[in-house]
């Protein structure tokens, strides 16, 4: 974590909830609302909106684009297996660095500056990556896309924390319904569109960087007008004049630590399915467009379940059944990819669509397992940084395995074996308690 730590309420002066505008929202995960923030221009709100949901559309095409046609990629770059395991690597690895640096930059510039920056450096990414020739410079233009990707992902949670505070569910899942589709579309139309624009696989990865640049002229806009900052965080203890509690150290809870652990095994679990699937697919008999939309089903669970999950989990005082049920529907899809992959392939992507929705229901706890918008930043970077250095080891494995072995049993048995300690660590960090509460 950054050595520069935020701070958190004053246990003497506790904040007083207002009234839930949502009423799915829990009462006790709802801080005040300064005067300022409610009488902000109604267009200043419906501009964050779209620049969230835009924002959103572009944390996973650069992933989900790759797979369908990871083969092409292949053999045009002469990749070996493991070397392509390791290009399913470099996001978490990317997440896991770059995010830690995102609560330091939102600090200095704010949230809505950084966000801004990451959509261009997304754009820049991926219009350049598959033209700079070798494998080398594929990693490095990728690397520059998963930048953006890292310091979006960790300051999402915190904007909607700033500019919704009685909405957080309701907001987390818009955004989280959003990704979910943007990672649906590449992954189902990376193919169809490569073949429209001529058939190479340079032109069908480089089109997903214009949707990045669209996703930049909300956030220009929300950084370079004085009026659309966000706005800053508003404690009872500023009210009364009491200065602020002392710096925790976010290592030293229980609750943090699994929902870490519980971040980082759903994203294992989540770009293994992105970067191999289709892969697994096609070597079972499947052709490579279907395969595609095999993946983009998969994906395209999250659109509706990623708006249901975190109303749903912000009503229940513990989010534990929920990480239950998602794991058992990873377990039964893994069983179906080794027993029968090709005859009941939409089944499987069915089940592991589902099975992926631990991503949305990971960020409405970690909105819920702080009770200030500075607890949510630090929990936020902490809990996806440490996550994604958990994940890297998994798809490399993966690819290892497959290319070691020859098919696919052993690869999918690891990725089965991983759900079990998924579902444990998730009921931990599903727990109703606060980081602040055990680190008083």
């Amino acid at each position: 974590m950054p050595d520069d730590e935020t701070r958190t309420l004053s246990p003497a002066a506790p904040t007083v909830p207002t009234a839930p505008a949502d009423p799915a929202e829990s009462p006790a995960s709802v801080p005040s609302v300064p005067r300022e923030q409610r009488k902000r221009p109604v267009w200043v709100t419906r501009t964050v909106i779209l620049g969230l949901v835009l924002a959103a559309l572009n944390l996973r095409p650069a992933i989900t684009s790759l797979g369908p046609l990871l083969e092409e990629v292949r053999a045009g770059l002469g990749m070996s297996g493991s070397v392509a395991g390791l290009l399913t690597s470099v996001p978490p690895l990317c997440f896991a660095v770059f995010g830690l640096t995102a609560p330091r930059l939102a600090r200095r510039f704010g949230p809505g500056a950084i966000v801004c920056a990451g959509m261009a450096a997304i754009a820049a990414g991926l219009l350049i990556r598959p033209y700079l020739g070798g494998t080398a410079g594929f990693l490095a233009a990728s690397a520059l896309a998963l930048m953006g990707i890292a310091l979006s992902n960790i300051l999402m949670p915190v904007i909607v924390k700033r500019w919704f505070p009685d909405r957080v569910g309701q907001m987390t899942g818009l955004y989280s319904m959003a990704l979910a589709l943007g990672t649906a579309l590449a992954a189902a139309a990376t193919v169809p569109l490569t073949q429209a624009l001529g058939g190479s696989w340079q032109t069908g990865l480089a089109v997903w960087g214009t949707l990045a640049a669209v996703a930049v002229l909300p956030w220009l806009v929300l950084t370079r007008h004085p009026s659309t900052r966000a706005p800053r965080e508003h404690t009872a203890a500023q009210e009364h004049g009491s200065d602020p509690a002392p710096t925790l150290s976010i290592t030293r809870s229980r609750t943090a630590w699994a929902l870490a652990c519980f971040f980082g095994l759903q994203a294992t679990a989540a770009y293994i399915t992105m970067g191999w699937m289709p892969q697994i697919f096609r070597d079972a008999g499947v052709s490579a467009g279907t395969a595609g939309v095999l993946l983009a089903v998969t994906m395209a669970m999250g659109i509706p379940l990623a708006f249901v999950i975190p109303r749903v989990a912000s009503r229940m005082r513990t989010q534990g059944p929920i990480v239950a049920v998602l794991g058992l529907c990873g377990l039964l899809g893994y069983a179906g990819l080794y027993l029968a992959p090709a005859s009941g392939a939409w089944a499987w992507a069915l089940l592991l669509g589902v099975s992926n929705c631990a991503f949305p229901l990971a960020l409405t706890m970690i909105g819920m397992r702080a009770k200030s918008g500075a607890g949510v930043v630090r929990l936020s970077a902490f809990a996806q940084s440490t996550g994604y250095l958990i994940s890297i080891p998994g798809p490399l494995l993966v690819g290892v395995l497959y290319q070691h072995s020859g098919s696919w049993g052993l690869p999918i048995a690891l990725m089965a074996g991983l759900m079990v300690p998924q579902i444990v660590v998730g009921t931990l960090a599903g727990r109703n308690r606060t980081i602040e509460e055990e680190l008083r």
